[in-house]
């Protein structure tokens, strides 16, 4: 089987050779203008889908306020603003992503969750965020997120210097599959096409290993089955405290 799955995967590499060239020579970088329309309409049919796994996942925000503050979350990745609607009324809200583009729809996602106070937009990758002070941050969000960028560790040591003592990063990620099942063959197989189709985005990552090993003080972590397609229905959620 892992022999058929090398050919298959050569065999939808040499077809993925023009996405290859494209953005060997940076014409790529224009679909970083269309992902964001994509995305949006992509994240009102996850939001729908989700809703009770996210909906559990951010329940427990408030608990990490600190007495006579106002709460403040970071969100990694924000995109077009999927997981507003699911913070706590009156906490404040940093958005970063790498991709600048994404700020039109930023805008109407703010407007239609004006419970929120929204800080700044910071374009900035999860790796780099010089801009965002040490042990600043009550919470760090992450959704659909550690799957693109190009360094998790990194991002996790960025995520644990921004985040102050006794806060947590909340994480809803998708993962590679079980290695008995053909979901894991196929994600191996057409990972090649999925790079393009995702914006980097990677279907075949341990993303748990990584936050087992990043040093957190405490980890809630659990593997969930996504209503969604095969290729991206294994997921993790939960969160880390510092």
């Amino acid at each position: 089987m892992a022999l058929i799955m090398r050919i298959c995967t050569l065999l939808v590499n040499v077809l993925c050779l023009p996405l290859h060239l494209i953005e060997a020579v940076g014409l790529y970088k224009l679909y970083k203008r269309v992902f964001p329309i994509c995305l949006y309409r992509l994240c009102i049919s996850y939001n729908k889908k989700m809703h009770d796994k996210k909906a559990e996942l951010f329940r427990s925000l408030s608990e990490f306020k600190r007495p006579g503050k106002q709460l403040t979350v970071l969100e990694i990745g924000c995109g077009t603003g999927a997981n507003f609607e699911y913070y706590p009324p009156g906490c404040k809200v940093v958005c970063t992503d790498p991709n600048p583009h994404f700020q039109k729809y930023l805008k109407t996602s703010m407007a239609e969750n004006d419970q929120l106070t929204y800080e700044k937009f910071v374009v900035a990758s999860g790796e780099y965020m010089g801009a965002v002070e040490d042990e600043s941050i009550d919470v760090v969000v992450c959704t659909l997120v550690l799957c693109s960028v190009n360094d998790i560790p990194q991002t996790l040591r960025e995520v644990y210097r921004i985040l102050r003592p006794g806060g947590a990063f909340f994480f809803l990620e998708h993962v590679v599959a079980d290695p008995s099942t053909w979901a894991y063959f196929f994600q191996h197989v057409l990972q090649p096409a999925w790079y393009y189709f995702g914006d980097g985005c990677e279907v075949v990552r341990e993303t748990w290993k990584y936050l087992e090993s990043a040093g957190f003080s405490d980890l809630k972590l659990r593997h969930v089955e996504a209503p969604l397609i095969f290729i991206i229905k294994p997921h993790i959620m939960g969160f880390a405290v510092k």
